[in-house]
């Protein structure tokens, strides 16, 4: 067994962000790593994620996870590397995926339900946590599984060039749909473009986001992939077709403000005949294999390109997590630890 590390930075939750998180809701402090024992791994990290949904976690409002605890360090999708292993089927060396971001190297058993070893699809490593991983995964879900996109669809897709955006734009138009992505910016709208979405509706240049979906789309849409809740919700709910069907994944536009009313037109569900269903990717995992198998096949053949956003240090992670809502990320939002 290879020598430890015996010291590990980590990022705990100091206080419960009222509106938009800011640095003091974060301390950093020094841990001891200790030796793996029997059937345990020693695992440094060497890229985190950051997510919207993890601002759900630092309240105490009741959800499908449990909030974080104060004191504590967070947690979240890494990729790691085994530096020690005294567990059978673990050698030094050895790519794992866990939800022990927000630290740079811990001890745990080699059983633990959150640890995973990872294939070999010749992809970089942080790609596990976006394309190939729980991001990737939950549009996949969203596209073919709630919403059930078929050649010829109309979809419109909210925070498109955002990381789980970006992702399920391309899985529609693989499948043949036309696609309607909104982001903020003449930027992400070209890189929008760039991916292959049919129409680029920048956001914060648009005085109605109706009345611009209704130009794109004058016989409505048939799929809403949301992400942000909001106008963009209300925008979908207007332009729909009878029996379009809403894949409802995030609403970071009310995350730090505590709206939690609806769209004035979720009315129209009713006379539209609309199926709006929200979900959560961890309901699907049983999937992974299958859709890991999808999208190597579509990275090989060029049908799906991802951008992401990097910033370096733990210390630099809760910084990372605040510019998810500020817009200052493009795509994925991933913290390089070693």
């Amino acid at each position: 067994m290879t020598t430890a590390l015996i010291r590990s930075r980590e990022v705990r939750l100091k206080s419960r962000p009222a509106a938009t998180p800011t640095s003091e809701n974060f301390e950093l402090a020094e841990v001891e790593v200790s030796t793996p024992g029997p059937g345990q791994v020693q695992i440094r990290n060497l890229w985190m994620s950051v997510d919207p949904y993890m601002r759900g976690r630092m309240t105490t409002r009741k959800s499908y996870v449990p909030p974080f605890e104060l004191g504590a360090p967070l947690q979240g999708g890494a990729v790691g590397e085994i530096l020690a292993s005294n567990a059978e089927g673990f050698a030094p060396g050895d790519l794992v995926q866990t939800m022990r971001g927000w630290r740079e190297a811990f001890t745990t058993a080699a059983d633990a339900p959150d640890l995973h070893k990872l294939p070999n699809l010749g992809l970089p490593s942080e790609a596990y946590l976006h394309v190939v991983g729980l991001t990737g995964l939950t549009a996949y879900v969203g596209i073919k599984k709630i919403a059930n996109v078929r050649a010829g669809d109309v979809v419109f897709v909210s925070g498109a060039a955002g990381a789980v955006g970006s992702t399920a734009c391309q899985i529609a138009k693989i499948i043949g749909a036309t696609v309607i992505g909104s982001a903020g910016g003449p930027e992400k709208c070209a890189f929008l473009k760039e991916i292959g979405v049919d129409h680029a509706i920048d956001y914060k240049a648009e005085p109605s986001l109706t009345a611009t979906l209704e130009k794109l789309a004058p016989d409505g849409i048939d799929v809403y992939f949301d992400n942000v809740g909001g106008e963009h919700l209300e925008a979908a709910l207007n332009n729909a077709k009878t029996f379009a069907r809403f894949a409802l994944c995030g609403t970071i536009s009310r995350y730090n403000s505590g709206d939690t009313r609806d769209p004035s037109s979720v009315h129209l569900a009713v006379p539209k005949s609309l199926r709006l269903e929200g979900f959560i990717v961890s309901n699907y995992f049983q999937l992974m294999p299958g859709f890991v198998q999808e999208m190597a096949a579509w990275i090989a053949a060029g049908q799906i390109k991802w951008r992401q956003t990097v910033d370096e240090g733990i210390e630099s992670a809760p910084a990372a997590f605040i510019k998810l809502f500020t817009g200052e990320n493009f795509g994925k939002m991933l913290v390089k630890l070693a």
